[in-house]
């Protein structure tokens, strides 16, 4: 996965770091893809110290440094071995994560020090997790549709419309939802319902035929 904000025209990046000196991103990123977290883009002459700042839930704060005139690197409570530099800092700052898992919700941000002064980008990774679809009638043309552990909760629609109780959200400790609805057609006009389930990671729908009664 590329870094979001990458451009071509390095030039026009250049003058927007000017004014932009600190920029903060809101970036989905889906469970089990690799993802590349960029620097601004600062020229490596002018560059003195990269700090890559890495705060994740239930975490000490791990700091990924490089130190341009001695050429060292150095980490602080850093533990995770899926987040790395893509290459050695002096030829590139951008971090990887391969791949991303969903501890890796969090804030990243770079830091990057120059005689004019400190430029920083920070990301508020979110990580996404696909649920898990499952469709079935449980008695008499009543179905029941669930949306297990996705991450953020899922929506569930119904074509035709039903007779619904109230869609019911169980939380689990690592951050995802399981949603369920259950819906009743009455009469015999209602042969096939289909359960539509919109996500951010893509929509999916399955549909089940219903018993006469």
């Amino acid at each position: 996965m590329l870094c979001p904000w990458r451009t071509a025209n390095l030039g026009l990046l250049l003058i927007l770091a000017v004014f932009l000196v600190a920029v903060n991103i809101s970036w989905p990123v889906q469970m089990a893809r690799n993802a590349v977290l960029c620097c601004p883009p600062i020229e490596f002459r002018n560059l003195i110290i990269i700090v890559w700042e890495i705060i994740l839930r239930g975490q000490p704060s791990c700091t990924k440094s490089y130190r341009k005139e001695t050429n060292e690197t150095k980490e602080t409570n850093c533990t995770d071995e899926r987040i790395t530099w893509v290459s050695t800092p002096d030829q590139n700052s951008d971090l990887q994560i391969c791949p991303v898992a969903i501890t890796h919700d969090g804030y990243y941000r770079c830091i990057m020090a120059t005689p004019d002064g400190n430029f920083h980008r920070g990301y508020h990774l979110q990580v996404l997790v696909t649920p898990e679809v499952t469709l079935f009638e449980s008695r008499n043309r009543t179905a029941v549709c669930e949306a297990v552990a996705g991450k953020p909760a899922a929506q569930i629609s119904w074509i035709p419309a039903g007779d619904c109780a109230p869609t019911e959200h169980e939380y689990w400790g690592n951050g995802t939802v399981t949603v369920k609805s259950t819906c009743h057609w009455e009469g015999h006009n209602v042969s096939t319902v289909t359960c539509h389930v919109s996500h951010l990671t893509g929509n999916k729908s399955l549909y089940i035929e219903l018993l006469p009664g």
